[in-house]
């Protein structure tokens, strides 16, 4: 596998590629679309629960991507000069990054293909399928990593986003993702704050010529999901651009087990657009625009009685209510939108990327305008949240030697942070009893300007064939609503037991900041004597999180087809981090545990040859904390007071999950089915102590065909089919309660979808 190509040969392969290229339909298939070493394609396993490296090593692949400067044949310099340079200099972006001694997932374009919405699948669920990863409601956060709450940073082809406020929506369309690879556990010293796990997305590019595809999704809820793609390439300069529209009437978890949530509608746009212009053989220019917008009907939940009475609505005395709360009007609305502008240059034995960003995001709670809120609540808060970041990042990576290549980079971002309330609330005495049916308003605002500084060093150092080290340094400073900074030592080992077996094993310190954008400063002394003052009236600022990762893991390939991998991870925290939802208002707020502690260990195999497709994950976790330190307030005086000496488990720890799928091609049709298992989140049953109960297992299958029609009269067509919850199981995601947990969500019953793609 490591033996060069006769140049006779690698020419011809050289030119097939090129040949293909300039006449495929698909941006998937252009040349290029080779990764790393170890990187998975349509033909080979969808996914590689292993590390990088160590599956290159394992399978005796080169350490670097075959070149193939060297193999143009003559008469295709015009096309492949300029498409080899653009894969030498992806190649070397990618090796910015070490793989040393980390857990990396990766799947690739075919695997997203094969799920049963496709590119249509939201990336959040695309992620339901590495190992360790589980889903959560919408409104908590969508999806845990090894039991930590959100907690994840993504980069785009190198690049780390800017954190955006959170809400419902996704705003990376996974239609723009060529490959993904997951990274968790104890990194390397170039990831940092957001370290759960690191989602390193690598764009589609234009391939040669010009091409672009339409499609449209439709089914039930009332969904439909019209999209399109534009990609091109000429003389250095190519061009990448996506975008969908979203409408359906399951924008959020149902409150009910009901088919139909009530009042429930959303509307989404994404877009996305990549340009890339390359003027020389050691240069890239690059730019990248993302966008989203979404509008979200808050689902109602029927039946409830009202709290509180307000004139002309409801009298709590009398019994009497004119607004059921199947007829509230709550809305959500978020935006967020970023541009980047990159340079990547390559000298010899020096590669580096440099880029500036801005991100402006915004997420507007409404409550219901005839006072819904109020009667059922005794609250009712017209939130806003607005931030924007501008910022650089610089990844360097020099060969000093064979043995050793030294990487180093810095980032530097400020945020600025707006927080808008005006809250309607009704006067109460000295015993919190309302004295009057007249709300009042309080105008509650709070704005901050944050700034963080991150830099590192650090050394691959390749001892010999079979043992290699990453060893380094990380420097992180935060200025924000807390003043602090750590530096972190980083430390991953890989060892090739033999061609089929090698052990990796790290530690790394983590220094985690709160979500600025997430931190509200709310003044308590407004709400004293109203149904919104707290139980406890002090409350004390979000603190950044501090680490201790220990993560081992062994990886055995059993054949050219067949992989498996072992993971185990233990890290203790102080001031762990954990964010929950605190009034109406579907948006999260940060808060710590004094003390806490994960635990866990990850199964994971893959199988793939020409006519099967098969993988699996399965995981165990435990996550708890003990005395809650920050943001009191929000908490009630019993439950502080039980924290504050007992341990207890996190909401979103989940004992137990599992994702598996299978494909089977017959021809150009694909049949393809998937499913996710959760032991369930954790809740509080009445009168036990907080997080000490669990909600019940579920299981979800998915199913979906596709065919594909490669010549027709207007291009390569794809149809599909696909059943999301085949069995149709009713199950609660939560169900109220738990510490920071809003309102009960079932998750999607049984849902049949139909799609159509052409690609020209």
């Amino acid at each position: 596998m490591n033996k060069k190509l006769p140049r006779h040969c690698a020419h011809a392969v050289a030119l097939a590629l090129f040949q293909l290229a300039a006449q495929s339909t698909r941006a998937d298939d252009r040349v290029g679309n080779t990764e790393t070493s170890s990187a998975t394609s349509a033909s080979s396993a969808p996914i590689v629960s292993s590390l990088a490296e160590q599956l290159a090593q394992v399978t005796g692949a080169p350490p670097t991507p075959y070149d193939r400067a060297t193999a143009a044949p003559s008469g295709t310099e015009s096309l492949g000069k300029v498409d080899v340079t653009a894969t030498r200099l992806r190649e070397a972006r990618i090796e910015l990054s070490p793989r040393v001694g980390t857990t990396i997932y990766s799947i690739d374009r075919q695997f997203i293909d094969n799920l049963s919405l496709g590119p249509d699948t939201p990336l959040n669920e695309v992620l339901l399928h590495f190992p360790g990863v589980y889903q959560d409601s919408k409104a908590s956060g969508s999806l845990h990593v090894r039991d930590d709450h959100a907690n994840v940073q993504y980069r785009i082809n190198g690049i780390q986003l800017p954190e955006g406020i959170s809400g419902f929506g996704q705003s990376i369309d996974t239609r723009f993702v060529d490959s993904i690879d997951f990274l968790t556990g104890a990194l390397p010293a170039q990831y940092g704050l957001r370290t759960a796990g690191v989602v390193d997305i690598q764009t589609r590019e234009g391939a040669l010529g010009a091409g672009g595809s339409i499609g449209m999704l439709g089914g039930g809820h009332e969904t439909l999901q019209p999209s399109a793609e534009l990609f091109g390439s000429r003389d250095g300069f190519s061009y990448y651009a996506t975008g969908s529209y979203l409408s359906n009437t399951l924008g959020i978890e149902n409150p009910t087990s009901s088919h139909e949530a009530i009042h429930d509608r959303t509307e989404q746009a994404k877009g996305f657009a990549y340009f890339s212009y390359i003027p020389n053989d050691t240069t890239r220019l690059a730019s990248m625009l993302g966008t989203y917008t979404g509008r979200f009907q808050i689902p109602n939940n029927p039946d409830q009685t009202c709290q509180f009475s307000l004139a002309g609505v409801c009298d709590v005395d009398a019994g009497a209510n004119n607004l059921p709360s199947a007829q509230l009007d709550q809305n959500q609305r978020e935006s967020n939108h970023y541009v980047v502008l990159a340079l990547q240059q390559r000298y010899d034995k020096l590669d580096y990327q440099a880029a500036v960003f801005a991100q402006y995001s915004r997420v507007h709670y409404t409550p219901d305008p005839n006072g819904g809120d109020l009667v059922y609540l005794g609250v009712a808060s017209d939130s806003e949240r607005v931030s924007r970041a501008v910022g650089m990042q610089a990844d360097a990576a020099y060969r000093y030697s064979d043995a050793h290549t030294i990487r180093f980079g810095a980032q530097l971002s400020q945020q600025r942070t707006q927080s808008n309330n005006t809250v309607g609330v009704f006067p109460t005495d000295d015993d919190g009893n309302p004295t009057s049916d007249q709300p009042m308003d309080i105008v509650d605002n709070s704005s901050k300007t944050g700034n963080y500084t991150s830099l590192y060093l650090q050394d691959e150092w390749h001892l010999n064939q079979a043992w290699t080290i990453n060893y380094g340094v990380r420097y992180d400073k935060v200025n924000a609503f807390t003043d602090e900074q750590q530096w972190s030592p980083r430390l991953n080992t890989l060892w090739k037991i033999t061609d089929a077996t090698s052990l990796h094993a790290a530690y790394a310190r983590y220094f985690t900041p709160p979500p600025q954008e997430l931190v509200s400063q709310q003044s308590i002394n407004l709400y004293a004597n109203t149904t919104n003052a707290p139980e406890i009236t002090t409350s004390d600022n979000a603190k950044a999180e501090r680490t201790h990762y220990f993560d081992v893991g062994i990886t055995q390939t059993l054949s050219k087809n067949w992989t498996v991998g072992v993971d185990g991870y233990y890290k203790r925290v102080k001031n762990l981090l954990d964010e929950g939802q605190f009034g109406q208002a579907l948006i999260l707020t940060p808060f710590n545990y004094a003390h806490g502690y994960a635990e866990g260990v990850e199964l994971s195999t893959t199988y793939s040859d020409s006519m099967w497709v098969v993988y699996a994950n399965f995981g165990v976790a435990r996550a708890k904390g003990k005395d809650i330190v920050s943001a009191q307030s929000l908490f009630g005086a019993d439950e502080l007071a039980y924290i504050a000496d007992h341990y207890i488990y996190l909401d979103h720890d989940q004992r137990y999950s599992l994702s598996a799928g299978v494909t089977r091609r017959f021809g150009p049709t694909r049949l393809s089915a998937d499913l996710i298992y959760g032991s369930g989140l954790r809740n509080t049953p009445d009168g036990a102590p907080p997080n000490s109960g669990k909600l019940p297992s579920y299981t979800q299958v998915n199913l979906a065909v596709t065919h594909e029609w490669p010549k027709t009269s207007f291009g390569t067509l794809e149809g599909r089919l696909a059943v999301v919850n085949l069995f149709d199981e009713s199950y609660l995601l939560r169900d109220g309660t738990g510490v920071g947990v809003g309102a009960p969500q079932y998750a999607e019953r049984r849902t049949l979808y139909g799609g159509i793609t052409v690609r020209f």
